[in-house]
């Protein structure tokens, strides 16, 4: 029982994880370069592993090609556009994910993205180190519209901090219908509508060949000249190049981006002085990092024991997958 931890960091702030394996006598190997594995280096290192604890590089055909002994695959995190699920099942490879876990880091990133956009806190402390003091007019939560785009386990945890804000005017749109329950402050609407009305626009939707470029240089001139935009969900859904443009040309009055299609990332947006770039760190706090890395390591030792897997990916993920495609 071979595993290799490709995900990084792992068992840092919580050694439990490590723990775990050691008890259960799993042998195993923590990504030697440190970084995000390119996938041909993914490949190099899979040959004699029986399970991947994954983070988000791409895992496709030439990963189950040279993995041979490759049975299952962890995904430590929610989102699944880095995993080729048909390839998976071609080759017998089960995979699970941790949906849950994430999700209260990633929702409290992006409140307080809105906050440091809305309030000017980068740029006030951008000015301080600087030698400059100026003070900013901003706006409070609840005075403004605000968009949300994307409606499952963030989107949803993102519009109740937003309520708790006092905020009355929440919009929210999702590529599935099932948008009930919300309150009197939320209304179901397009994205259009969402793009023309709101103050801010924070998205929340897995990365697909539906949502790939979703938001390109026409869907930012829809946007108030005042409008923030912000993505702590998938790089790949803001052209990147085509926010630069709306950023330097005041198309749009800012951006905060957690997410980019090629990470590392160290484009053009780092630049931009009306853009926060964070580096995708939504589900970097120490309880909901150290909830997931447990939950999939979990997940590895009940598979070596031939117990039913608690958070194997569902047949809806697969279909999703098979009519919108891997998009990188």
């Amino acid at each position: 029982m071979k595993v290799l931890v490709t995900t990084i960091p792992f068992g840092n702030m919580n050694s439990q994880p490590l723990d775990l394996l050691d008890e259960n006598h799993i042998e195993y190997v923590i990504n030697p370069l440190n970084r995000k594995l390119q996938p041909g280096e993914l490949a190099e290192l899979i040959t004699d592993f029986d399970a991947i604890i994954a983070g988000t590089e791409e895992i496709g055909q030439e990963v189950f090609d040279r993995g041979k002994n490759l049975r299952f695959i962890s995904r430590v995190g929610i989102g699944l556009d880095s995993v080729d699920l048909s390839a998976a099942k071609r080759n017998k490879v089960k995979v699970s994910y941790t949906p849950d876990a994430p999700a209260p880091a990633v929702a409290e990133l992006a409140i307080g993205l809105m906050l440091s956009l809305a309030r000017s806190i980068t740029k006030s402390n951008t000015d301080f180190l600087n030698g400059k003091w100026e003070r900013y007019f901003g706006c409070r939560l609840s005075q403004i519209n605000i968009g949300i785009i994307g409606g499952g386990r963030i989107g949803r945890r993102v519009i109740n901090h937003l309520i708790g804000f006092g905020s009355k005017n929440i919009f929210i749109n999702d590529i599935n219908d099932n948008l009930q329950g919300f309150g009197d402050h939320v209304t179901v609407c397009s994205k259009e509508h969402i793009y023309a009305n709101s103050d801010i626009i924070s998205l929340h939707v897995p990365l697909t060949n539906k949502t790939y470029n979703m938001i390109t240089k026409d869907q930012l001139r829809l946007m108030k000249e005042s409008a923030y935009i912000i993505n702590t969900s998938r790089g790949g859904i803001i052209n990147e190049d085509d926010l630069f443009n709306a950023l330097e040309d005041g198309i749009i009055g800012g951006a905060a981006i957690d997410t980019y299609e090629q990470e590392p990332y160290f484009g053009k947006l780092s630049y931009c002085d009306n853009c926060i770039n964070t580096a995708h760190m939504g589900s970097m706090t120490v309880d909901c990092r150290s909830s997931m890395e447990i939950e999939a390591t979990q997940e590895v030792i009940r598979f070596f024991r031939g117990e039913s897997l608690l958070s194997e990916v569902p047949p809806s993920e697969y279909s999703a997958q098979t009519l919108f495609g891997v998009s990188r």
